[in-house]
């Protein structure tokens, strides 16, 4: 195996450019399997979106001339890198799954140097399986939906209160229960992003117990099965997390403005966040 099939079956995009740039001939060879470059990267893009330059529903898009000779170029199994993507990129069964399984599991064990190298992350949609991410995505979902509706009620500053036996009632236009904050940008931030997050993971767990069903199964376009929840509700859940996070930082930026140093990890609360997510999802990409 070369250096630049080895790199692609590890999925490191940088790496494999560069060579690309250096030797864009190199691309042409192919391991004892009659794999070529766009087979491996076509086995690393269906776990993580890091092919959407290469491989289109259309067809490839190559940036390497050399590399649109593979286009076409069938394994030992007789398919090519794009028949490769799309069967593992179906959400329906594809009657070539098995076959790339198969081929995926025999060629896992690879070593070099008599290290073990990367495996293959296999699609694994048994029972037992999705029934697991389910529970999960309900938990998740739960506690999301907790945190956000006791923050929407315990809003940071607290609320207007007026004493007095006169007061028992409130008199229309009265400020009484309204919180202190309102008029700040970042305490309107906080109520929409802590808004959103509630939202989305009322959704999740509206999907999951099937409450969607009920109300869509008229409609032609609603077919979901049960793994076309579980990746929908993971991107949802995705989402308000990040929005409970953004609200996290508002709400404490907003409480903690009397204290400049305290203030100042409270804004960036939400930007590291999203940094260290950003560094880990790459961190296998780009090497």
């Amino acid at each position: 195996m070369t250096p630049l099939l080895m790199a692609a079956r590890q999925g490191y995009l940088g790496t494999v450019s560069k060579i690309l740039s250096l030797c864009p001939d190199c691309c042409e060879k192919v391991d004892n399997e009659g794999l070529n470059l766009l087979h491996y990267l076509a086995f690393r893009g269906f776990s993580n979106p890091l092919r959407p330059s290469l491989f289109k529903p259309g067809g490839i898009e190559i940036v390497y001339g050399s590399v649109k000779n593979l286009m076409e170029l069938e394994d030992a199994f007789g398919m090519t890198p794009q028949e490769v993507y799309n069967a593992l990129r179906s959400r329906k069964y594809h009657h070539k799954q098995k076959k790339i399984i198969d081929l995926l599991e025999k060629i896992g064990n690879d070593q070099v140097a008599e290290e073990p190298v990367r495996r293959f992350p296999l699609p694994n949609d048994s029972t037992e399986s999705l029934e697991k991410k389910r529970e999960a995505h309900l938990v998740v979902a739960a506690l999301i939906a907790t945190v956000t509706f006791a923050a929407a009620i315990t809003v940071p500053g607290g609320l207007r209160t007026e004493k007095g036996p006169e007061q028992s009632t409130p008199k229309k236009g009265s400020d009484q229960g309204t919180p202190f904050l309102i008029q700040e940008v970042a305490f309107k931030a906080f109520v929409i992003t802590n808004v959103i997050a509630f939202i989305f993971s009322v959704s999740a767990l509206t999907t999951h117990f099937g409450v969607l069903d009920n109300l869509l199964a008229r409609f032609s376009f609603w077919r979901l099965t049960v793994s076309d929840r579980i990746r929908s509700v993971s991107g949802v859940l995705g989402y308000a997390t990040l929005a409970m996070v953004i609200a996290f930082s508002t709400g404490s930026y907003v409480v903690l403005k009397s204290s400049p140093q305290l203030n100042i990890v409270s804004y960036l609360i939400c930007p590291g966040f999203l940094l260290s997510m950003w560094l880990i999802l790459n961190a296998t990409i780009y090497e």
